[in-house]
């Protein structure tokens, strides 16, 4: 059995997250197993510590330094409740399928893919899709909080990126920059400071010496802002558009399932009448439909309700609301 000191410094380093003291603590109870003539279980440990890094599951174990500089969350959206094209889809799947089977592909000295990039307006699903990814792969989802690292004296963003990354290689998870190019602007901008030129330098060189269980996903509404070196950084880059006709259409048969009575107008109608709105767009007219049903209960009217917020949304947004009847 191993010394109790060992033992000791192993709970330690986990529940401080101290890596080298991890490492070191491993290496230790190698060299004693090997004296005590255990090669089989010396070898299983050296190859474990090899093969798969030590890593924290939780977030319990950040440090102050930390945690103002990223948000947490226990993703729970499958990516079944999205509606996306089917080559977005699959894309997807693949990705996610690589992430679960890594160790065959490393067998084979391959790699997962492990970087996307998620190109659209907004209100298309970029965080949806970002949450899913981290709910099939079983992690827990950081978001950059930019009001955290973003700093206002030199060097001092560079120096926050990097405790976020030297935090973030410790974990299985996802890492999600929303709206990246407040980050990730191209250095060649006459109007950009030396300062932020450093910074994406600094960013693009940490992305590239993350490991491959860290996916990192990042969102921007305006490509034409990013750095050209950016690009090539990303194994994966989707495009979120507006839905189509097709799209709305699903949206609708969906949302009619949450009650018990039929809507009054088929989601074929209704999704030409929202064709144009962004997911999120469509998605607050279903919570205003909602609201109003259950406000006028036990008398509900879907078919009402559903006519006459199509018309406070012509308001606001262009829809067909002609021929409602």
């Amino acid at each position: 059995m191993a010394r109790a000191d060992l033992l000791i410094n192993l709970v330690t380093a986990g529940s401080s997250g101290d890596m080298k003291l991890f490492q070191r603590t491993v290496e230790a109870l190698v060299a004693e197993e090997r004296s005590k003539q255990h090669h089989v279980l010396a070898d299983r440990l050296e190859e474990s510590l090899k093969s798969k890094p030590p890593l924290k599951e939780t977030t319990a174990f950040i440090n102050d330094g930390i945690r103002g500089l990223l948000y947490e969350q226990n993703p729970y959206k499958p990516l079944s409740e999205l509606i996306l094209h089917e080559t977005v889809l699959q894309a997807c799947q693949e990705l996610i399928e690589e992430q679960h089977r890594s160790e065959l592909l490393r067998s084979y000295s391959l790699e997962p893919r492990n970087r996307i990039m998620l190109v659209g307006p907004p209100g298309n699903g970029k965080t949806s899709l970002a949450e899913s990814i981290a709910t099939e792969l079983m992690v827990p989802l950081f978001s950059i909080r930019y009001e955290g690292v973003i700093g206002s004296y030199l060097g001092e963003t560079a120096s926050r990126l990097k405790k976020v990354f030297d935090f973030i290689k410790t974990q299985r998870c996802v890492l999600f920059f929303d709206e990246f190019d407040a980050i990730g602007k191209e250095r060649g901008d006459q109007q950009e400071t030396g300062e932020i030129k450093r910074v994406v330098s600094s960013l693009l060189l940490q992305i590239d010496n993350l490991p491959s269980y860290v996916v990192v996903v990042t969102a921007t509404n305006h490509p034409e802002l990013l750095d050209r070196a950016v690009w090539r950084r990303f194994q994966l880059r989707i495009d979120l558009p507006k839905p189509g006709k097709p799209q709305i259409e699903r949206w609708f048969k969906s949302f009619q399932s949450k009650f018990d009575q039929p809507l009054g107008y088929s989601p074929k109608t209704l999704s030409e009448k929202m064709y144009g709105l962004s997911f999120a767009e469509i998605e607050q007219f279903g919570l205003d439909i909602q609201r109003r049903y259950v406000l006028s209960l036990p008398a509900s009217n879907l078919k009402t309700i559903i006519r006459d917020r199509l018309k406070q949304w012509e308001a606001r947004y262009t829809i067909n609301t002609n021929e409602l009847e």
